[in-house]
């Protein structure tokens, strides 16, 4: 599953992502083959962290299990 993190909170991406040019129809992030294409990996902080993107708007994306 995609979330957003923000500072204290977790959003559905489709709460931000449906505004984004480079969205899906759906109104979700272009995720392929576990990487976000709409953004670039960010180095994990701990070895058990989410794997993390930035996406180009400059939210935080996270997949969660």
């Amino acid at each position: 599953m995609l979330v957003i993190l923000m500072d204290n909170q977790i959003i559905k991406p489709n709460q931000v992502c449906q505004s984004c040019l480079l969205a899906d129809k759906t109104g979700q992030p272009r995720w392929r083959r576990g990487q976000l294409s709409c953004g670039h990996e960010v180095a994990k902080v701990a070895e058990k962290q989410s794997q993390q993107f930035e996406c180009v708007m400059g939210f935080r994306v996270a997949q969660i299990d």
